[in-house]
């Protein structure tokens, strides 16, 4: 066996100083102190924090947009993941238009396994709604598969209100969970379309294009018809201080409303996109980035215990060749920010290290909600008896610098260049096993994909 000695445990509701001893590649005790027998290894995790792998439930990799496919395939995505301290990544996983659920899945895990260095699940999004594709959410629940996600933006992919409604109450048949990309797709189209006779076609138009009431009139839209359905909703990428204030209208009239954001919108604002030159368009992502007020906003939510989940919505473009397709035009630049990586260290260091919330809401936020609202807990997203030995060491008072220079994403920028980091992920443990060491990816491809239950409210 192998005993983790001498660290702070950390829940959603407690930290405390306790030991682990990890075999099989589960936990297979938790006590106050654990003497190790002849032959168990002992981990040192004196001035660690422990807590259950992160859970990042919000990527894109080895996404086709229709025009580039992402730098980050699960290969590299997976590698800089676990590096930061996600064990478990919930991709997406998207139907083709006259395509079947069953096909996407498998093009996925086609994607995924063999090559993926954390835990891989996917959320099935749904673009083609008809007979057919109801039947099979049964089937995806069956395989595991227990969230989905509708678009109501992007002309490809979107769905109507009726179809909306149609698809909760089939998720609802299977006790699933159904995302939204929340932005009024028709209102973006025609924003975009003046922005461009304007002349207006630097990366500056892109947030003016699509505003925050783009967002909250959506968000508002699928409260009331999750309110038809008598459902949850999920609200990912919450981006605004308006997009807020609709959930929690509607959390105020007895709707189930959760609600995803990400760093970027806890971390940057919309100035980016006035950068000189063309880097403005290293930031271009849907939605964009907002005011400092909504920034703020976000992050008053987040102290208050209204926010659920923190992801990245990694969808990663190289700025040489991908995001420069747009210069001259920015409806062309592909819409998306990488940042799988730091997302760890980013949240630890805004929230917990800076006193705005406690290491057991982080822990909430990075682990133990999303374990439970997409099916894993208590496998994942916990540090308990029987619970999957995927463990984060996190190393305090430890300054680094975030750089394009020293990530593994596969990508020739991030956006938080330069952002100055105070704890990091020293040691990783993937079912039990070594992935990090001391900061360092010491073992690929330990990754397995995870089948899913249904959610458990936090």
């Amino acid at each position: 066996m192998r005993i983790i000695q001498g660290g702070t445990l950390v829940s959603g509701s407690e930290t405390r100083r306790a030991d682990l001893a990890v075999g099989g590649g589960r936990i297979v005790k938790v006590a106050e102190s654990i003497l190790p027998a002849p032959g168990d290894e002992v981990i040192d995790a004196r001035g660690c924090l422990v807590f259950p792998g992160f859970i990042d439930a919000h990527t894109h990799l080895a996404m086709d947009n229709g025009t580039t496919v992402t730098a980050d395939d699960f290969a590299t995505g997976t590698a800089a993941a676990v590096r930061g301290g996600t064990t478990t990544l919930i991709d997406f996983a998207t139907q083709d238009k006259g395509g079947t659920l069953a096909a996407a899945l498998e093009a996925w895990k086609q994607r995924a396994v063999g090559v993926s260095s954390c835990h891989v699940a996917f959320h099935m999004a749904i673009t083609d709604w008809n007979e057919n594709t109801r039947r099979e959410i049964a089937d995806m629940a069956f395989h595991g598969v227990t969230s989905f996600k509708v678009y109501l933006a992007y002309d490809a992919l979107r769905v109507d209100d009726a179809q909306l409604l149609d698809i909760l109450r089939a998720v609802k048949s299977v006790g699933g969970l159904l995302g939204c990309h929340c932005e009024n797709g028709t209102l973006v189209n025609a924003l975009v379309a003046e922005q461009k006779r304007l002349g207006h076609l630097t990366p500056a138009a892109h947030p003016v294009s699509r505003p925050p009431e783009a967002e909250a009139e959506a968000v508002s839209r699928l409260c009331y018809i999750g309110r038809l359905a008598d459902w949850p909703v999920t609200v990912v990428h919450l981006s605004t201080e308006l997009g807020l204030h609709e959930a929690e209208k509607a959390r105020a009239m007895g709707q189930r409303v959760i609600l995803e954001t990400c760093p970027q919108y806890l971390l940057l604002t919309d100035e980016r996109y006035n950068k000189p030159g063309f880097d403005g368009a290293k930031y271009v992502c849907s939605p964009p980035l907002r005011k400092e007020s909504d920034r703020q906003a976000l992050l008053d939510a987040i102290r208050a215990g209204r926010i659920d989940t923190l992801a990245t919505d990694h969808c990663s473009y190289n700025f040489q060749g991908q995001k420069t397709l747009g210069e001259g035009d920015f409806s062309r630049i592909p819409n998306g920010l990488p940042g799988v990586e730091h997302r760890p260290a980013l949240a630890y260091t805004a929230l917990a290290d800076s006193g705005l919330i406690a290491p057991q809401a982080l822990c909430r936020l990075l682990s133990e909600n999303p374990a439970k609202l997409y099916g894993l807990y208590p496998g994942k997203g916990a540090l308990l008896p029987g619970s999957d030995a995927d463990i984060v060491l996190w190393e305090t008072g430890v300054e680094e610098t975030v750089s394009a220079a020293t990530q593994l994403q596969n990508v020739d920028y991030t956006p938080f260049e330069g952002m100055r980091v105070t704890g990091r992920a020293r040691d990783v443990l993937l079912m039990g096993e070594t992935a990090v060491q001391n900061g360092v990816l010491v073992s690929r491809n330990l990754g397995t994909y995870v089948a899913r239950g249904p959610m458990v409210l936090p």
